[in-house]
Formats: C-alpha cells, sequence, structure tokens
C-alpha cells in the first residue's frame, strides 16, 4: 500500500482561509457506501441525516494557544510550538522549535513576560524537550501571550477572531494543539436539535498533537508508525456506545479523533471500555472498524493519514472519486472548509 495511491489534485485558491460567518453554513457532500452515490446538502440538514437512536459522539478537547515566539540570548529569533505536556514534570513540553540554526540542550530562549524556555533533551524525531519557568500559573500565560495554532496551508497570521472559531462549541478539556474540524460546524441550536429528535450526543477527550498533523515521511504506508495522542473516554460515554450498539443504533464519529479513541479502546467484539489511553493506531484500508458506524468529517490533505483513515472506511476508489466530485463542485477545503458525511444506507 503505496501514500502515491492517496493522491489527489487541489486547486489553492479551494483552501478556506476564512470560516464562513455562521459555523453550519457549510455545505456537506452525503456519500452512501452501499449504494457509492454522492449528494450535497447543507450542513443544516444534519438532523435529517440521522436517527433517532443514533449516538452522536464529539470530541471535547479544547486548542491551546501554542504558538509562542521568543528569542535565544544571543539575540536569534525562535518559534516554540508546543505539542504535548509531560507527565511528571512541573512545566515541562514536548515542542517543535524552529530557529535559524539548531538550538542545543541547555539554550535558554527568553519569551514574554520574564519567562524562559530551556531545551533539554531532543527526542527520536522532530521535538525537544523544553523546560518552562518564570509563570506563576503557566496556563494564564499562555493564554495572554501564545497565539492560535493555526495550520499552515492557512497562509495569514491568526486574528481575533480565530479564538473563536478554531475552537467547537462543546471544546472543554484544554490540551489540543490543532481543532477537531469536523466539530466546527456544530452550534449549539443544531445540537439540541438533534437531541430534541432522539439523538444521544456523548463526549470523549482527544488531544490533538502530532499524531494528526505531522506528514507521512515514506513511500510504503506499512512502514509508518503513528505518534501517541493522549485519550480519554468517560464511563457514561462508554456505557452510551456499547447501549447504541446492542439497540441497533449508529455509532456516528464526529471527526477522525473520535473514530481513532473508540477503534483504540474496542475489544475484538465491539465492547467499549471508559478509562485513560494513547491513541497509536494507524487506521489503514483492510482495517475492521468495530465501533464506528457512520462518520462526519472535513476533507483532509493529500497524502494525509486522516484521508487514509477516511478511505479506509468508505473506501479508497470511491473516495477519491467523491473528492473529485468535490472539487469540480468548488468546496471549500481543510479545517475552515466544508465537510463530508459518510454511512451506510439500511
Amino acid at each position: 500500500m503505496l501514500l502515491d495511491d492517496f493522491d489527489y489534485g487541489l486547486p489553492p485558491e479551494l483552501i478556506a482561509q476564512q470560516p464562513l460567518a455562521e459555523r453550519c453554513a457549510s455545505r456537506l457532500m452525503v456519500l452512501d457506501r452501499c449504494r457509492e452515490s454522492i449528494a450535497e446538502v447543507p450542513f443544516t440538514t444534519l438532523p435529517g441525516l440521522l436517527r433517532a437512536g443514533d449516538l452522536l459522539v464529539l470530541n471535547d478537547t479544547r486548542v491551546i494557544p501554542a504558538r509562542l515566539r521568543g528569542a535565544k540570548e544571543t539575540g536569534g529569533q525562535v518559534e516554540v510550538f508546543l505539542v504535548r505536556r509531560l507527565a511528571g514534570a512541573e512545566e515541562a513540553w514536548q515542542c517543535l522549535v524552529r530557529a535559524s540554526k539548531q538550538p542545543r540542550p541547555g539554550t535558554v530562549i527568553l519569551l514574554a513576560d520574564g519567562v524562559t524556555a530551556t531545551v533539554r533533551t531532543r527526542d527520536e524525531g522532530e521535538t525537544w524537550r523544553l523546560d518552562f519557568a518564570g509563570a506563576a500559573d503557566f496556563g494564564s500565560w499562555l493564554e495572554r501571550t501564545g497565539s492560535v495554532p493555526l495550520p499552515p496551508y492557512i497562509r495569514r497570521e491568526p486574528e481575533t477572531g480565530d479564538r473563536q472559531r478554531y475552537q467547537t462549541v462543546f471544546a472543554r478539556q484544554p490540551g489540543a494543539v490543532a481543532a477537531p474540524t469536523a466539530g466546527l460546524h456544530f452550534t449549539a441550536e443544531l445540537l439540541a436539535v438533534l437531541q430534541g429528535n432522539g439523538v444521544e450526543v456523548a463526549t470523549l477527550t482527544l488531544h490533538v498533537g502530532l499524531g494528526t498533523f505531522l506528514p507521512v515521511r515514506v513511500d510504503d504506508l506499512r512502514q509508518h508508525r503513528m505518534h501517541r495522542e493522549w485519550f480519554q473516554i468517560p464511563d457514561e460515554t462508554a456505557a452510551a456506545v456499547n447501549r447504541c450498539k446492542q439497540a441497533g443504533g449508529r455509532v456516528v464519529a464526529v471527526g477522525t479523533t473520535v473514530v481513532r479513541a473508540l477503534e483504540q479502546a474496542a475489544a475484538m467484539d465491539g465492547t467499549v471500555r471508559g478509562g485513560a489511553g494513547e491513541a497509536e493506531l494507524f487506521i489503514c484500508p483492510g482495517h475492521r472498524f468495530r465501533v464506528v458506524d457512520a462518520l462526519l468529517t472535513n476533507f483532509h490533505l493529500p497524502k494525509s493519514t486522516l484521508l487514509v483513515l477516511v478511505a479506509a472506511f468508505a473506501g479508497r476508489e470511491f473516495l477519491l472519486r467523491a473528492y473529485a466530485e468535490a472539487v469540480r463542485q468548488r468546496f471549500r477545503f481543510y479545517s475552515y472548509g466544508d465537510a463530508m458525511f459518510i454511512h451506510s444506507s439500511p
């Protein structure tokens, strides 16, 4: 299975650079796996695609302002991108570091308000361990001084509105360095309509990190190893999933992060247990989905692990045909773009 098998052409102007004025004003491409049909509807018609007894599972992670700018003591400019807080250390983080010269262990980076970050060790991959000091409340300091970590294909500086729009309305648990973008389309009012129609709503937490957004650097996908991302499934969510499956309802995952958490936590019989864990499962064609029955997702980058996951769920050829149609119909792509709903007709 080659990475080139998951490529497609995309005109740059279809990459959404700004969110729409209204969250749920996007377009929704509907893929039926059984009929291999493709349709387009407004996102606001999603309640008509779900049924009483379905379970909608959301990722309630909250994006932190993970991008920091500072300088070395010698004056060289440095950009620090927080990836993951390390367990057991007071304020130690796994970070990406961008500078004109590669940092060395012991390098001190000067940040806003007298806060410093000391480079300690380099991981096996691209990240470094940094120890932060000088902030009485690191979370509050980060909210004041950090920037929204917009992805690089959004070719502009973060704006004030991104603090609210690059965040789901149900975000609760801080720790993500990228948004679970399928959830960006929902409003509180739309969720209320779904629940009023008998659709149950549950949440889990997966802090989006390197496992989601780092590019694949091998040609043979069998050689790719996912970075681990921390997740937690509340006991009540696990119970709701198991109850839904037993009753014949559909578990509808909002986003690839929800798919990864649920499939990672699933036993061979599809039963899900609550608790915390590390998502390291690389879902690619051939994976047997034990939990997820339908998927709501955004459009993803070519040759990405996210596109490979969605291809595993929809079928590679069918999905790439849908992407070609989305390009032809001028859908908006990526984080601030339109959405896709993949299901199987009865």
